[in-house]
């Protein structure tokens, strides 16, 4: 079983990407039992929560992304979504996925640069 993550790179200020994190080779019934989260972190910085997407597709956001972020799952894909809108230069960090593997597990990160 690997995580795959994609989806990051430069963009400026106002525009749009969408992150995500697959877990190639696990079984679907696996997959749907886990609540993926997503982090992000800027050098030198704290961890800072994004969102939490439960088995039955319950929603929590960070404060800092309400309205502008949306998280989503696709179980037959095995594949957590992170669209990411109206982006503004502090929203640059390495963005984490967690527990897409199971409880603990974490991606190496997805740089997301904005520029001004």
């Amino acid at each position: 079983v690997q995580l795959v993550e994609s989806g990051g790179g430069v963009v400026q200020a106002g525009g749009s990407l969408r992150l995500s994190c697959r877990a190639s080779g696990m079984i679907t019934s696996v997959f749907w039992q886990n609540t993926p989260e997503w982090y992000r972190q800027v050098p030198g910085g704290q961890r800072e929560f994004i969102a939490r997407i439960s088995s039955t597709r319950n929603i929590e956001y960070g404060d800092n992304v309400q309205g502008r972020f949306t998280a989503s799952r696709d179980n037959s894909r095995k594949t957590v979504y992170l669209q990411m809108n109206s982006l503004k230069p502090e929203d640059t960090a390495v963005y984490y996925c967690a527990n897409v593997l199971g409880p603990g597990s974490w991606g190496k990160g997805i740089p997301v640069n904005v520029s001004s």
